[in-house]
This record gives C-alpha cells, sequence and structure tokens, in this order.
C-alpha cells in the first residue's frame, strides 16, 4: 500500500495497465477492457501521462459502477489511478 494525500494508504493494483504513451480516450478504453481480468473487490492501476484521465477515469468509474481508489506514482513518477472493481 501506498499513501494517499490524506495521508492514509491505497490498495495494491492487483494489474498494472502501461498506457503512458496513449491519449485520451485510449486509457479509459484499455481500462474497460482490462477490468474484468482481476477479481471483484481487486483493484486495476492505470498508469499513463495524459492529464485527461484526472477527469476521465473517475467520471468512467462513476458511469460504470467502479470505485475511484485515488491516484499516486508508478515508480518514474507517472500518475497512477487505482480503480477497484465492483461489479
Amino acid at each position: 500500500m501506498s499513501p494517499d494525500a490524506d495521508g492514509g494508504t491505497l490498495p495494491t493494483a492487483r494489474l498494472e495497465l502501461d498506457c503512458r504513451q496513449m491519449l485520451c480516450p485510449m486509457p479509459v478504453i484499455e481500462l474497460a477492457r482490462h477490468v474484468d481480468d482481476v477479481a471483484v473487490g481487486d483493484v486495476v492501476a492505470v498508469v499513463t501521462l495524459d492529464v485527461a484521465a484526472r477527469t476521465d477515469v473517475p467520471a468512467w468509474c462513476r458511469m460504470r459502477g467502479h470505485q475511484y481508489v485515488g491516484e499516486d506514482a508508478a515508480h518514474d513518477g507517472a500518475p497512477r489511478h487505482l480503480v477497484r472493481r465492483l461489479t
């Protein structure tokens, strides 16, 4: 687990998608393609340099019934958006 913005901890991702070279809407499309690759309750991380993902990933979660857990950083500092599969 890693610290979140409030000092809590973020869960460990079961699957990490490397979307660093992708622009909107591709990171969300990759998330949609692979969210079913993990069990309900597990977390998928979307690593992307696309700034639109800060809005797009939480919006996708609301529309699709999953939980946006938060954002941390990959080992190279790239933003990593964490999504918990709920359905």
